[in-house]
């Protein structure tokens, strides 16, 4: 007979979704009590659990050793293999909601897929951003298999003001989406992953789009940053909403960072909507008031000195996920053009700019091993020629305020095969340390394209 007493047992979670099942074995002769301290556990979705104090007291005990297992779970960052899938822009019409359903059940068919990104735009520029729209097309991504998380793009709500757009506010248009396709604590899909939102810091409440999220040894970021030019305006007056963006996208960058950076993360991604142009980076000038002319204001500026300051807090394989304005030659463009402030190539930052040629018949699907260098590899996935078109959901009826009926939008044309050659580490430019990360430092161009697999430079 085995008498436990428990003496104190502090559980501290924020969700608790998986069973936790524990199996413990005790075996000890001649011993009255066994104390274990701090033991932390991790489970599915269980961000803390500590047992302070738990005291074993046997009465007959006959083994000559006493050894404890807890069969658990294994911790999120024990399995270094998954795999994700990137959309983007797939709904232009009401013609595209069937064909993105059968898109996004051909990915959910895939078990290494752990979730989906769809990286901006909703609808086309020339759709009304109406409520029962938005409704319609949140319902097609919530019927996805895997996870499923939605970044905002630029005709979700920075194009909204146009007559296109039905004239709406676009700041309204935003705070609309904010209050219903952002207001779960969690993704969307019918396994959804909890997200950490930036609205749960109080200085940031209203920024429910920003999420971090954590799947193995990466962290995940995804921002409001949208085509075209950050939805910079230049009228007049304080450009209120976009300062105010900015502020929030600079500090969860910064915070997101910290977080890898602490938890011995061995990469991170962002994704954003918006094609920020790395190419350009304007190093600060304490007279720059002083020239002459006027030169377009850069919306991204500040972003991308916020990406600069991420790639050196966090040292580790930084990867940027964006859409690709340019339709990139192949499905994506893999590179490395961001410059710090005193002209040096940040080579543990990667680009990728998204654009398949069949964008409602492919996916990017970016696989991760982090026990490989590079850890990452970039593929362009095609659709079964032969599963069939689901049916397209129903629009819910809602009173929205009258607008223009969108036209259809044309086809895309199909686009060339590019080359299959992976992309290498381009060479150190004169002055500049070699990458630690790329121990071979192989000179090659800094760019590739294809609809091959690819892996990623610098990693």
């Amino acid at each position: 007979m085995v008498a436990l007493r428990i003496v104190t047992l502090r559980i501290t979670a924020q969700r608790v979704a998986a069973p936790l099942i524990a199996a413990l074995c005790i075996a000890a002769p001649r011993t009255a009590a066994l104390h274990i301290t701090a033991l932390r556990i991790a489970a599915p979705r269980i961000t803390a659990l500590r047992i302070t104090a738990l005291r074993i007291t046997a009465l007959r005990v006959t083994a000559q050793a006493c050894t404890l297992f807890c069969v658990l779970q294994p911790p999120a960052h024990a399995a270094p293999h998954y795999a994700f899938a990137v959309i983007a822009g797939t709904l232009q019409s009401p013609a595209d909601e069937s064909p993105t359903q059968r898109l996004i059940d051909a990915i959910g068919r895939d078990p290494r897929v752990s979730f989906i990104v769809y990286d901006g735009n909703l609808k086309s520029g020339s759709e009304a951003c109406r409520d029962s729209l938005y409704e319609a097309r949140e319902a097609l991504l919530q019927a996805a298999r895997p996870a499923l998380v939605f970044i905002p793009g630029q005709h979700d709500w920075a194009d909204c003001g146009s007559a296109a757009g039905g004239g709406y506010d676009p700041v309204e248009r935003l705070d609309q989406l904010r209050q219903t396709l952002f207001a779960e604590p969690s993704s969307m899909g019918q396994n959804p992953l909890p997200l950490t939102r930036e609205s749960e810091v109080s200085r940031f409440r209203t920024y429910r789009e920003n999420v971090r999220w954590q799947l193995g040894d990466t962290v995940f970021v995804g921002l409001n940053v949208p085509s075209p030019n950050n939805h910079y305006l230049t009228a007049g007056g304080r450009n209120g909403e976009f300062e105010d963006r900015v502020v929030a996208t600079t500090f969860w960058l910064d915070h997101a960072a910290e977080y890898a950076r602490r938890r011995e993360a061995k990469a991170m991604v962002v994704f954003v909507q918006g094609d920020f142009d790395p190419e350009r980076y304007e190093r600060p000038e304490r007279f720059a008031w002083l020239r002459f002319g006027h030169k377009p204001r850069d919306g991204y500026l500040e972003f991308k000195r916020s990406l600069v300051k991420l790639a050196e807090t966090f040292r580790g394989p930084v990867l940027v996920i964006h859409q690709d304005d340019e339709r990139a030659h192949g499905g994506f463009t893999i590179d490395q053009p961001l410059r710090n402030d005193k002209g040096a190539l940040v080579t543990n930052l990667t680009r990728i700019a998204i654009a398949p040629p069949d964008r409602v018949n492919q996916w990017v699907q970016i696989d991760a091993d982090m026990t490989r260098r590079p850890p990452f590899r970039v593929t362009v996935r095609d659709v079964p020629k032969d599963l069939p078109l689901l049916p397209t959901p129903p629009v819910p009826a809602r009173g929205d305020p009258a607008a223009p009926m969108p036209e259809p939008m044309p086809a895309v044309p199909s686009l060339s095969p590019a080359s299959e050659l992976p992309p290498l580490l381009p060479e150190s430019p004169p002055g500049v340390a070699p990458n630690p990360l790329n121990p071979l430092n192989q000179p090659a161009p800094n760019s590739s394209t294809g609809n091959g697999a690819a892996s990623i430079p610098g990693q």
